[in-house]
């Protein structure tokens, strides 16, 4: 008896250590912040790991990938005008990647096996060698089949070669993401059978019986299409813990203020699948930066953050008190939570979930304000057929990826994000962002395309204009330095985050030579989103979906990007 307590008396103080040594300076339990150089990867020669570990989330252990034994990764901190050289040892039993996400680079470093470089097999070292022609925040991750899943991201900060146009006294990075104690292929194996199983919170009857959620007329039309309001997120806290920097909602993760600072915060979405609405009740924030690009200040009290999204914030904490800082999952399952706070130990209220939200007819492309409802009846037929109409989008091609085509697609950059429409306070939109510099290339659009954001939930299938990666034959062509008009519509009920590699786009958002600058762009359910895009890096480059589940299921394509005839190389 003895010697088994005295073994699980070791077993529990190694995994404290094992605890401890998880989370690398910037993310450990209780963060001062960036008010002095703190430990960051930097310099010319940076090495890192990718290796199996043990992560513990809100007490309970379960499996993941770190980088140089952490996870999340290391903070890598480079500046702007330097060179880099990056050597990654693979200690895995399979093959691995980094991307780094939103960097401006040669393709051959990119980072996406099959794309723009074999990948890295298991037990080999890559050197990826680039110049750093950016500053801002970013972020790297695998691009080898799930791994991201599993913890296998890290911030980027790139300092300016010049003095930072955004004034603080102290920095916080903060990275959120998702995490289950499911492996991520045994996740992807249960959509794939069930594409709603993760959702648990569907209407009821006795909800209906309430007066809660839709009238029976509304579910009886919604059920004769087959489609499900309150399948907003794929998957939920039926199965993640949210997190902040590696720490679940019960560990309070906190980083520290002093009252009267102006505190930036360098918030990323490394999650896998989950949007967030982020939020500090009792604090205005101040969007500086989207995507590592500086913006014109606009001050919210919440916004919605896409996978893969980076966002920039000032906030300017006066009382001597502690703030939670709320990042709600967009079905509002879960909430990754960590507090701000002039000392350790402090605690701020949590507020309660919100209602969550459901879709509306808005959300399949109808704009209810301009449609004949009378030829429809209350079983909802003719709106099916309706919803299914391969003359509205010729480009879609007829496959099982396909489930629906939006009627009536309208741009939402104006609007605040699914289920913010009635949050009671100022939300962010995209048209809210402005440049705070001029756009680099002012040419008018050469040619317009329009590509469709596809699936098909109940077979969970993916694709762009109805055609998974799989089936696709050739890629999307574009010429060196072509200025494009690009409009995706969105014929699913479910907001995408759409990632160009290798390049920036300007969203068309009213705002001319001072349009926002992205890499990644949500584009919410029945909506359409434009951008212009200079295709100014030759070579093979990844679009797709960042949901990995719908990346992974066939929502990516390759971008060419080729030399003019005639010109050299």
């Amino acid at each position: 008896m003895t010697i088994d307590l005295d073994r699980r008396s070791l077993l529990r103080g190694s995994a404290a250590l094992g605890v401890a040594a998880a989370f690398p300076a910037w993310a450990r339990p209780v963060s001062a912040g960036i008010v002095r150089p703190m430990p960051a990867l930097s310099g010319e020669d940076i090495h890192l790991r990718i290796a199996p570990r043990m992560l513990t989330v809100d007490g309970r252990m379960t499996h993941a990938i770190g980088i140089n034994d952490t996870v999340p990764a290391p903070l890598i901190r480079l500046r702007e005008g330097q060179e880099v050289r990056l050597h990654v040892e693979n200690a895995l039993d399979e093959d691995s990647s980094i991307h780094w996400h939103g960097l401006i680079l040669p393709m051959q470093m990119d980072g996406v096996p099959g794309v723009s470089f074999p990948g890295i097999r298991a037990g080999e070292t890559f050197i990826y060698r680039f110049p750093i022609v950016q500053s801002g925040t970013y972020w790297y991750h695998s691009h080898s089949g799930l791994q991201e899943q599993l913890g296998h991201y890290g911030p980027i900060v790139i300092d300016p070669a010049g003095a930072d146009p955004i004034v603080s006294d102290r920095e916080h990075v903060i990275v959120l993401s998702d995490h289950s104690p499911l492996h991520p292929h045994a996740i992807f194996r249960r959509l794939k059978l069930q594409g709603g199983y993760f959702n648990r919170q569907k209407q009821t009857l006795p909800g209906l019986l309430a007066g809660r959620d839709q009238p029976e007329r509304g579910r009886l039309a919604w059920g004769a299409m087959r489609m499900d309001p309150t399948d907003i997120a794929d998957v939920t806290a039926s199965t993640y813990t949210y997190l902040v920097n590696g720490h679940g909602p019960q560990d309070n993760w906190t980083a520290l203020f002093a009252p009267g600072e102006r505190v930036r915060l360098r918030v990323i979405n490394a999650s896998a699948m989950t949007t967030f609405n982020l939020r500090i009740p009792g604090l205005p924030l101040t969007v500086v930066q989207a995507d590592g690009q500086d913006v014109r200040p606009v001050t919210v009290d919440e916004l919605q953050v896409a996978v893969a999204e980076t966002y920039d914030l000032i906030v300017a904490p006066h009382e001597e008190r502690a703030y939670t800082i709320v990042g709600e999952s967009i079905d509002r399952s879960g909430i990754a939570r960590a507090t701000l706070a002039p000392r350790a130990g402090m605690v701020g209220a949590v507020p309660p979930l919100r209602a969550r939200p459901l879709a509306t007819m808005r959300d399949m492309g109808m704009d209810m304000a301009g449609m004949d409802m009378t030829g429809i009846d209350h079983g909802g037929h003719q709106m099916k057929h309706a919803m299914r109409d391969f003359a509205t989008a010729p480009e879609v091609r007829k496959t099982p990826a396909v489930q629906t085509i939006s009627p009536m697609p309208v741009d939402r950059t104006g609007e605040p994000g699914q289920g913010l429409a009635d949050a009671g306070h100022r939300v962010l939109t995209y048209r809210d962002l402005v440049a705070a510099r001029r756009n680099p290339d002012l040419r008018a659009p050469s040619r317009q395309m329009r590509i469709h954001l596809t699936g098909n939930m109940e077979r969970y299938m993916w694709a762009f204009d109805g055609e998974k990666l799989s089936a696709v034959t050739a890629p999307i062509p574009f010429a060196q330095g072509e200025r494009v008009r690009v409009t995706l519509v969105n014929d699913t009920m479910m907001g995408h985050p759409i990632h160009l590699h290798g390049h920036f786009f300007e969203l068309v958002t009213g705002h001319g030579d001072h349009a926002p600058r992205k890499h990644t762009v949500q584009v919410q359910p029945g909506g359409t989103v434009t951008f212009d895009v200079t295709t100014d890096a030759v070579g093979d480059w990844a679009f797709h979906c960042h949901l990995l589940y719908h990346m992974h299921a066939g929502m990516m394509q390759i971008v060419s990007v080729r030399l003019r005839e005639g010109e050299a190389t």
